[in-house]
């Protein structure tokens, strides 16, 4: 991490602590009242059995804001945390292949919800003042082992109901029906985490369940892309925020994809990359949540034009994302970029250039740290059509 962004990082959570006075001190409080947004978190430590609770601000109202991804866009990287740190997380230790008893029912049912629901949580100790950010997850405030959890009545939503009462469906089955109903991904997500879907379930890690809705996805709109036609010319998107800078170019060639990420650590550049072609990735993914989001994002725009392209993504992260927020922001980033006028050209190396020039690292330097642009420069669209 550079000097900028580490003195970010301690402005933004200097401030959090600050902002705690107004709610009194949380963190020699044996128990919280407060409404969950709903939102629920498994956790991978200990796995397989790990800790799993509800997040709830110790505020009651409409605090949907706080765990709503798809609902950020224009919010600042300190509003989020902000958000995000406010939620304080109760914690249970479960294992995974329990998906009844009564505390696993009303997380279930808190998760299905429609609308933020009230909770009231007893914990064995005072909330610890450790805060959870690990790259995959939004990040989380204070947490607390639970003694006694009181869960006030909701309202069900009901295409997540029809699938929670069906033990017949697969689980990938069921991700795909509640996204074809319109679910909001992250709330799939939390679905897919709690175990309400599949025959077998069990509790899922949150940063997996994550990972595997934008995959389980992705791989179904890839499916029908590829009986699309061609694009005839390189497009050009871009797109900023939260410190990210996403580079797209959409190229004619039948569906390959690859992501390139550029990012600063003491001043130097390091990358990572991870490609793919119609057969799917054949690789453990080296930059993880954010290669499946970003495919995923992509995927939805070929989807909804009708079209198939070959996908080429720079992503540089620059020192002013100095706490991460979860690979949401690189899914609803791709998902702004293609919202975007493009720039359009009939020449990949000119499509590399304009693509570069928005970001600050050099072209040499993207294709240095790529696998399908060598491939691809040396060919004509001719050849890709």
């Amino acid at each position: 991490m550079s000097s900028d962004s580490q003195e970010i990082r301690r402005s933004i959570l200097t401030k959090w602590h600050e902002s705690l006075s107004k709610y009194g001190n949380l963190f020699s409080s044996d128990s919280i009242s407060g409404t969950s947004p709903p939102s629920v978190f498994v956790g991978s430590y200990n796995y397989p059995k790990v800790f799993v609770g509800p997040m709830v601000p110790p505020i009651h109202g409409n605090t949907e804001l706080l765990d709503s991804p798809e609902k950020w866009k224009g919010k600042t990287l300190e509003e989020i945390i902000n958000f995000r740190l406010n939620l304080v997380r109760g914690i249970q230790k479960i294992a995974i292949e329990q998906t009844d008893g009564r505390y696993i029912e009303n997380l279930q049912e808190v998760t299905m919800s429609s609308k933020p629901t009230d909770l009231d949580l007893i914990f064995n100790k005072n909330v610890s003042s450790n805060i959870s950010i690990d790259g995959e997850s939004a990040p989380f405030g204070p947490v607390g082992e639970i003694k006694s959890a009181k869960f006030s009545g909701s309202t069900s939503t009901k295409p997540i109901e029809k699938i929670f009462y069906d033990r017949d469906m697969k689980a990938q089955d069921a991700v795909l029906k509640l996204y074809n109903s319109g679910i909001e991904i992250s709330k799939i997500q939390k679905c897919f985490s709690i175990g309400m879907l599949g025959k077998k379930r069990k509790l899922v890690p949150t940063k997996w369940s994550i990972t595997a809705t934008d995959d389980i996805i992705s791989k179904s709109i890839i499916e029908k892309i590829l009986e699309n036609s061609l694009i005839d010319t390189c497009k050009i998107f871009s797109y900023e925020h939260l410190g990210n800078m996403f580079s797209v170019i959409l190229f004619p060639h039948r569906w390959i994809f690859e992501m390139i990420e550029a990012w600063y650590s003491n001043g130097i550049l390091g990358f990572g990359s991870d490609n793919e072609d119609a057969r799917g990735i054949d690789h453990p993914p080296n930059i993880a949540g954010a290669y499946f989001a970003a495919k995923l994002g992509v995927s939805e725009y070929l989807l909804k034009n009708k079209i198939q392209s070959g996908v080429l993504i720079f992503r540089e992260i620059r020192p002013e994302y100095a706490i991460p927020v979860g690979v949401w922001q690189v899914r609803e980033g791709i998902r702004e970029a293609m919202k975007q006028k493009p720039k359009i050209t009939s020449n990949f190396n000119q499509a590399l250039d304009i693509a570069a020039t928005k970001t600050s690292v050099s072209k040499k330097e993207w294709i240095r740290n790529g696998d399908m642009t060598n491939m691809v420069r040396q060919k004509t669209l001719s050849d890709f059509i």
